[in-house]
């Protein structure tokens, strides 16, 4: 018996950095923006800047970051989840959560990213090209959202507040 297609994020079971089970509804009504991370990238300390910025000015209106390490690009995160986690939040000072190591791409990916990927998306084709890709999720758990890894985590910022309905 085949199992069917999430419908949203929320029904999709995700691991958090100590590799526990943990369900995406605890999210629900929050807006998310889903990062695939890593720790030695050119792109790293921008974003993670960044993402902090957003986090801290958004957070208490609904924004929820999801960071989910990955090393299948250049072999820029190759650490465990706990050398992972003590370089992002030390480093960076980082409030969102991050979670388990997973894939983004091929045979082993994610059911997230699985599902954040089926979109219309054009131009991106399916794969995640790189570190920092992101994606947009609204309220009902659609990705609603798709951003190159270059692009810059502050320009976001408009279709965020729009997805918060904040002016």
């Amino acid at each position: 018996m085949a199992t069917k297609d999430p419908e949203s994020v929320y029904e999709i079971s995700i691991e958090d950095a100590k590799g526990d089970s943990l369900e995406l509804i605890q999210y629900k009504d929050k807006v998310l923006l889903i990062v695939n991370v890593a720790s030695k990238c050119g792109m790293t300390n921008s974003n993670y800047t960044e993402l902090n910025e957003l986090y801290s000015k958004y957070k208490d209106k609904g924004l929820e970051i999801l960071a989910f390490p990955c090393n299948q690009f250049g072999d820029e995160e190759p650490g465990t989840n706990d050398q992972i986690t003590d370089f992002v939040c030390t480093r960076f000072k980082s409030e969102f959560p991050i979670f388990n190591k997973i894939e983004v791409n091929g045979e082993n990916e994610s059911p997230l990213y699985k599902f954040l990927k089926k979109g219309k998306w054009g131009i991106f084709g399916d794969d995640i090209q790189w570190n920092f890709a992101k994606f947009l999720v609204d309220r009902k758990g659609q990705a609603v959202e798709r951003y190159y890894p270059t692009t810059s985590p502050l320009t976001l910022e408009h279709d965020i507040k729009k997805l918060l309905n904040i002016s």
